[in-house]
């Protein structure tokens, strides 16, 4: 499937990426970081836009998600220091996330949301059907976006799953990530020795390992009942208890920890996750003695992490300081102003007194600079100056009441005004069109650039699926070229080979073959290693429940545990659904037990299943002598069809075969062979053949049955009075 993660980097994110690209999922990334700076999981594509992109529609349309994984609560691009300006780009990233994703296709939309919708006290496990109640911004912003999520799944009917994780937690690879309540209160004893604790707060946790699990679960679920799950433990804890675990761990010779109890307001938030298990039948693995204790392991043993970056107490003249240092910003222009007047007040003076100067208005020329270079705010302030410094030349020559009735002083002083303010006020229109064009055109350059990494991106996916296509070794073209080679081969050899062509499309060396012989057991038909036949010869298959209830669900079995009991992967044949045939594979690598590899094998054996149960009714036909009524030995023909078989498939190692020898009395004559093998037939087991050869002599073929097991069969025809001899490495 194509899984389109979106969010900003971090441990969750990463941990995703790792489980889809490990199951065989194609992985790409919104990053919602136009600068590339951060590192993420290596993906198939990345796209490195900003959330309120106007190509994030384009990046839909040209993934084209079978599934999208909204980071929400745990997206790092949200910064939630200025509350009430994230939620506002909060809920406007996901609507346009929800818009383009309703667009492009109808694909499932995965919204990750928190335990902090709710704030309250609840004395009881908190279930889906409760209405969020949240007590932080951060709560509201999440809890408007799961209605923003609803609204959207009831409008356009679109394939929407909200998944609200109780308070998770991991293990933190850096100080920003020591963000949930056990790694605080791990860097909390880390720096003062002390955890502050209330007992009154009680909660349950979810392990990033068994989120990650839980969320693949809804990614690769074919179809789900409601819209809304919690993911969570539901087993109830409280901050002593998790105090009480880092204690024990941090304890030694130099360092005690003290726990610190602290009044607070009661609170109780524990999510119950009855409707997410009911659905999809899943178990919290994670024990939360032992992934606190990886967590303060890891803290400890990298105090440079997390202690070195702490915020020094800065000086009071430092806070002065970064305070003033926006007025000082300010001041800058009219410093620069003030000092600039002096030279003109002076040449004014001057050319007071000149024959050439005398005609020319500095003041005049000192304001249009200043309104042409900084506009009309500094224009204001230098007419403003240039009165003043007009006025101090004028008072030393004339009174004040003389200057002040001088009608040309005001004619010149609104001349002045008027030309400083028209050429201040053009200045800066002119200075707010080149900002408008530099970020129209900004804009532009940005939707080239964004156009351009998609076209480069889709070009890339383009030429990777090319290649894909053409060296692919688990095409279906070439799957179905070799399996159709099975319909050529007899029914006594189908199994044999079947097996082989099981090994090499699963890539494992260790293949088994087991045919179903009742509702209980199964008997291990051939197979390509000893590893291969470690179950034994005979299986009560229904004893294995784990595999039993999963191919019996028509599924491949996947051995994630690594459990010793079983194969590390198994499928299964049916007939009209009965299950007639069981695959097993020991062997494959850890990295190719992925979803992927299931699909190879689920597809490999729809396109074996006519020729393998063809071959498995024909030897069901032999057992049952239902070719021959009321006959105890197999044709000429067909007994040395099935010899020639068997022994072919012993000497490649696909099974095991002994050939007996019987040497009877001549005088009894070939007529008299019959009653020979109604004898020994109630001595052999129901996939044990008596016949002739060519010879005229009388066999029985032992299938799957070494040397030592042929003594045993051997003992019982002589206790009936038949001698008989091994034939060792006996062929046609």
């Amino acid at each position: 499937m194509n899984i389109l993660i979106i969010g900003g980097t971090c441990s969750l994110t990463n941990q995703i990426i790792r489980k889809m690209k490990k199951e065989g999922h194609r992985v790409y990334l919104l990053t919602g970081d136009r600068f590339k700076v951060t590192t993420y999981e290596k993906v198939f594509e990345r796209y490195d836009l900003p959330y309120d992109s106007e190509c994030i529609s384009d990046v839909f349309e040209s993934v084209n998600p079978d599934v999208t994984i909204f980071m929400g609560a745990f997206d790092s691009n949200f910064r939630w220091e200025n509350e009430q300006r994230e939620i506002v780009r909060y809920t406007s990233s996901l609507t346009n996330f929800l818009t383009a994703h309703a667009m492009a296709s109808s694909c499932r939309f995965i919204y990750l949301s928190s335990d902090e919708v709710y704030g309250n006290n609840n004395r009881k496990n908190i279930t889906e059907d409760i209405l969020a109640a949240p007590s932080t911004m951060k709560g509201m912003a999440l809890a408007q976006g799961e209605d923003i999520c609803a609204n959207f799944q009831r409008i356009r009917k679109a394939d929407i799953v909200v998944l609200r994780l109780d308070h998770f937690y991991k293990v933190p690879t850096e100080l920003k990530e020591a963000d949930d309540v056990v790694s605080t209160m791990c860097l909390e004893a880390m720096k003062t020795q002390n955890i502050t604790v209330n007992k009154d707060n009680k909660f349950s946790l979810l392990f990033e390992s068994d989120a990650v699990e839980f969320i693949f679960r809804v990614v690769t679920y074919s179809d789900h009942v409601y819209p809304l799950y919690n993911l969570s433990s539901s087993k109830e804890l409280n901050d002593m208890d998790i105090a009480q675990y880092i204690k024990q761990k941090m304890d030694n010779d130099d360092v005690v920890i003290n726990i610190v109890e602290a009044e607070s307001e009661k609170r109780r938030c524990v999510l119950d996750n009855g409707r997410f298990n009911d659905e999809f039948v899943v178990n919290v693995f994670a024990d939360t003695e032992k992934t606190v204790e990886r967590v303060v392991e890891y803290m400890t043993s990298h105090p440079r992490i997390f202690l070195t970056e702490e915020e020094r107490k800065k000086s009071l003249f430092e806070r002065l300081l970064s305070r003033a240092s926006w007025a000082v910003r300010a001041l800058i222009p009219y410093i620069e102003n003030l000092i600039c007047f002096i030279p003109f007040f002076f040449l004014n003076i001057g050319a007071a007194n000149s024959q050439f100067f005398s005609e020319l208005d500095f003041y005049l020329l000192y304001v249009l600079l200043f309104a042409v270079i900084h506009g009309q705010q500094q224009a204001l302030f230098s007419a403003v100056l240039a009165v003043f410094g007009y006025f101090i030349t004028e008072a030393q020559g004339r009174g004040l009441l003389e200057i002040s009735m001088d009608y040309n002083i005001y004619i010149w002083i609104a001349q002045l005004f008027i030309i400083g303010l028209v050429v201040g006020y053009m200045k800066d229109q002119i200075h707010k069109l080149r900002l408008e064009s530099e970020e129209e055109q900004q804009f532009l350059n940005r939707q080239l650039s964004d156009i351009k990494d998609i076209n480069g991106s889709n070009v890339r996916v383009k030429d990777a699926l090319e290649t894909q296509i053409v060296n692919s070794n688990d095409s279906i073209g070439k799957i179905y070229a070799i399996t159709s080679k099975l319909e050529n081969n007899t029914p006594e050899e189908v199994l044999f080979y079947a097996a082989e062509m099981l090994k090499e499309f699963i890539g494992s060396e260790d293949v088994a073959i087991y045919t179903v012989s009742n509702k209980d057991y199964a008997r291990l038909f051939s197979h390509t290693s000893d590893k291969a036949k470690s179950l034994g010869k005979s299986i009560r298959y229904r004893e294995l429940e784990d595999l039993y209830n999963t191919i019996s669900e028509h599924k491949v079995y996947i051995n994630k545990r690594q459990d010793e009991r079983y194969p590390l992967m198994s499928a299964a044949i049916f007939d009209d659904d009965e299950m007639q045939i069981i695959i097993m594979a020991w062997g494959i690598p850890w990295e190719r037990m992925t979803l992927g590899q299931a699909n190879v094998l689920t597809s490999v054996s729809y396109l074996i299943q006519n020729a393998v149960l063809r071959a498995a009714r024909y030897i069901t036909m032999l057992e049952n002598r239902r070719y021959q009524e009321d006959k105890h030995m197999v044709e000429q023909e067909s007994f040395t069809s099935l010899v020639h078989v068997f022994t072919e498939a012993r000497d490649k190692e696909l099974t095991e075969c002994s050939i007996v020898q019987l040497h009877l009395d001549p005088s009894i004559g070939q007529d008299k062979y019959e009653s020979v093998a109604k004898v020994l037939a109630a001595k052999l087991r129901d996939s044990d053949f008596i016949g002739t050869l060519d010879d005229g002599k009388m066999y029985i073929l032992l299938s799957n049955a070494d040397s030592n097991d042929a003594s045993y069969v051997m003992d019982r025809v002589k206790n009936e009075g038949y001698d008989c001899v091994l034939l060792e490495d006996f062929r046609l």
